[in-house]
């Protein structure tokens, strides 16, 4: 097995899919704006993106080794082209929402493929840490990107222009497309169970466990907070900041540039320092940004923004929530990946990306209610709930764990 065509292609495909799974929340914004929808119909689309990656994982997962890792990333990446350019030509809320939903299909491909592909090219807990810190660092530079990408095809004058991103992200989706195919690499993942059927018992048998229901619970609440802010940041900068429509989703990439950098530095801090104390330091750091940071934000007075240089500095304090926010994923993912044995990564894998995925819908949609409801001003405070509760599931996971509760 040639581990580097391996590392590569992993990071190609999730730095194409960071692009479309993130842009949900420009999209959002300008669905309200083209296709005359409010908040709570717009935050639809995050369900559409969602859904399908945790009903697909949940019924692929356990089969995937089957059908080959290679195989099923070609098939995710061949499907994201064509819903590309459908998108291009439909230009309409719904084939927004076909889009999203063939994105998420095919992530649950990808995702499931990359996860369990870091158990079989790592040899200790330090290793699939730290590699798999890197990759959801690479995942947030992506993101990144489409902050200021989708920008670059905007135009005030023609409401349409925007949608030709979406025949570049065709031609990038083809062009990992080939990589990956001629990439030279073997599966050589154990295959679990006998049939179907038992797939699916071993899938059940990980989610009996006390480990891995709190697990779950962390994964689904953390991505509540992740999702629910990266994905109305852009349309809290449009209506709190009043900031033009290009700069709202530039600023957004604030939070997407902290959340890589975050994660590539828990990559290295990781190798030296048990992971229990980093995401104990990452969630109250959050807390606190929200607490004292975001109540300055929201204060904010703006007037005369043409660019990023004319926002005063406190209006880019919030977004750096994600730098601390950003190792949490990761490590817990690594956590339960390195308890299991390797033959059980793909059904772990299935139920991580389901619950992940639940909560991404949920949470945009609960901010979503609150941005119509409770205002825009006062909607990310909520988020301090499940804050709370992620910090107590730390000490859980750590008393489990170290019991080898699997």
């Amino acid at each position: 097995m040639k581990k580097n065509s391996i590392k590569i292609a992993m990071y190609l495909n999730y730095f194409v899919f960071a692009i479309l799974l993130n842009s949900v929340g420009i999209v959002i914004l300008k669905s309200q704006k083209n296709y005359g929808v409010n908040e709570i119909q717009a935050s639809i689309l995050e369900a559409f993106k969602d859904l399908p990656i945790a009903i697909v994982s949940f019924l692929i997962a356990s089969f995937l080794p089957r059908i080959g890792y290679k195989k099923a990333m070609l098939i995710g990446l061949g499907l994201v082209t064509f819903a590309c350019i459908s998108m291009y030509f439909g230009n309409s809320f719904d084939t927004a929402k076909l889009l999203f939903a063939t994105v998420g299909i095919s992530f649950a491909l990808i995702k499931v493929s990359v996860y369990s592909l870091i158990g079989t090219i790592t040899e200790n807990q330090k290793e699939h840490n730290s590699l798999m810190s890197s990759i959801e660092g690479v995942f947030m530079i992506g993101i990144a990107l489409a902050y200021f990408l989708f920008p670059a095809f905007n135009s005030e004058t023609n409401a349409d222009t925007w949608l030709n991103v979406y025949l570049l992200l065709a031609f990038i989706s083809l062009l990992s497309f080939g990589f990956l195919f001629f990439a030279k690499f073997e599966n050589q993942t154990q295959i679990p169970g006998v049939d179907l059927a038992d797939d699916f018992r071993q899938m059940f048998k990980l989610f009996a466990k006390l480990l891995t229901i709190v697990f779950v619970i962390s994964a689904f609440l953390f991505v509540m907070i992740e999702q629910g802010i990266m994905t109305w940041l852009p349309t809290f900068n449009d209506k709190v900041l009043h900031l033009p429509e290009n700069i709202s989703i530039m600023m957004a990439s604030i939070l997407a540039v902290s959340l890589a950098v975050g994660r590539l530095i828990a990559g290295q801090i990781t190798k030296k320092i048990n992971w229990i104390w980093v995401l104990v330091f990452c969630i109250i750091s959050a807390m606190l940004i929200v607490l004292f940071v975001l109540p300055k934000t929201v204060g904010l007075k703006v007037t005369n923004i043409n660019s990023l240089s004319d926002i005063p500095l406190i209006g880019f304090a919030f977004p750096l929530v994600g730098l601390f926010i950003a190792p949490i994923y990761p490590l817990l993912n690594s956590v339960i990946l390195s308890a299991l044995p390797k033959k059980l990564h793909s059904s772990m894998t299935g139920l991580i990306v389901v619950f992940s995925a639940l909560g991404g819908t949920i949470g945009s949609r609960i901010i979503g209610w609150l941005f119509m409801n409770e205002g825009p001003e006062n909607a990310f405070y909520f988020t301090l709930i499940p804050m709370t509760l992620l910090l107590v599931s730390f000490f859980i996971l750590k008393k489990l764990t170290s019991k080898n509760e699997i």
